[in-house]
């Protein structure tokens, strides 16, 4: 009896520590993706030809599982299929060409950080998820912190970023509509990769494949496998992968509700690989989002509970 007592709290902790671990690698990996993706959409490659590079990669990884799982997974529905394709294709489109629009500094405050919200909203409105007090409070810290750390280019028009802005907040919510559509799936991390992979692929196929070689004929080999490398296996394998575990071990919404983190470790690496040191109010800001990021997340209380 002592030896079961003893061991339900390890039962409790592993899976947890193993989310929390995954939602750690997959902020990170979203910190690096968001800079990558960036530097490509403002450079030489346009963003359908990265979008090949994104899926391709995880289509031909990942076609075995594919395969076994079949294009059409029995009992998912066609919602379900909606809300997990809407986080391939039409999310790193629509998030690719509001890049071209909004500043570097915005993106991560815009992103990222508005992710938690439109998983706790669709939650709430859609599968009546409870919010605790402390919950709430941590996700006004973290909308606090966003507007702090975007500064005012958040709320300027006058130059056109408001376009790369209105982008940015869709590809949120595709991202949290994709967030539910995984937790009531039924699929596991890798499936869902492979089929989300498979059809992006296909979908972009027809669209990005000349931009594509247009680009390997005028010498961008070398960047198309750096980006071959970052979009496709480390976003389109790991970071789905990392996240649909935190999600199986943490549920949507605490999930989600780490990756305003990603903003903190961008605005990190943009000190030593860009040389931007963030001001005061990006400061602020960071440590509001950080602190808004452990109430939100449930660490001290319990998970809400999940809807069928």
């Amino acid at each position: 009896m002592s030896d079961l007592v003893h061991s339900l709290p390890q039962s409790r902790i592993r899976p947890a520590l193993i989310g929390w671990l995954a939602a750690l690698a997959t902020v990170t990996i979203w910190a690096v993706w968001a800079v990558a993706t960036r530097h490509a959409v403002t450079h030489d490659l346009p963003p359908v030809a990265i979008g090949i590079l994104r899926f391709g990669v995880p289509a031909v990884l990942l076609a075995p599982i594919a395969w076994r799982t079949g294009l059409f997974p029995k009992g998912l529905g066609l919602p379900k299929s909606l809300g997990l394709l809407g986080s391939g294709a039409p999310f790193f489109l629509i998030v690719a060409l509001g890049m071209q629009f909004a500043p570097a500094a915005e993106i991560g405050p815009l992103l990222p950080g508005t992710m938690p919200l439109f998983v706790a909203l669709i939650g709430w409105l859609v599968f009546g998820e409870q919010l605790a007090r402390m919950r709430a409070f941590g996700f006004a810290l973290i909308l606090i912190g966003v507007a702090c750390i975007g500064g005012h280019g958040l709320f300027m028009t006058s130059n056109g970023t408001w376009r790369g802005h209105l982008l940015l907040l869709t590809g949120a919510c595709l991202w949290g509509i994709y967030t539910h559509a995984y937790r009531r799936s039924g699929l596991s991390a890798l499936q869902a990769a492979s089929l989300i992979g498979l059809w992006s692929f296909l979908i972009l196929l027809p669209f990005g494949l000349p931009p594509l070689i247009r680009a390997i004929g005028n010498g961008l080999a070398g960047p198309l496998v750096l980006q071959a490398l970052l979009q496709g296996f480390l976003s389109g394998v790991a970071g789905i992968v990392f996240y649909g575990i935190a999600i199986d071990r943490l549920g949507a919404s605490r999930a989600a509700a780490i990756s305003p983190l990603a903003i903190v470790l961008a605005a990190l690496f943009a000190i030593p690989m860009l040389g931007e040191i963030p001001d005061a109010a990006a400061m602020i800001g960071i440590t509001l989002a950080t602190l808004g990021v452990v109430l939100a997340s449930g660490a001290f209380g319990s998970a809400p509970k999940l809807s069928p």
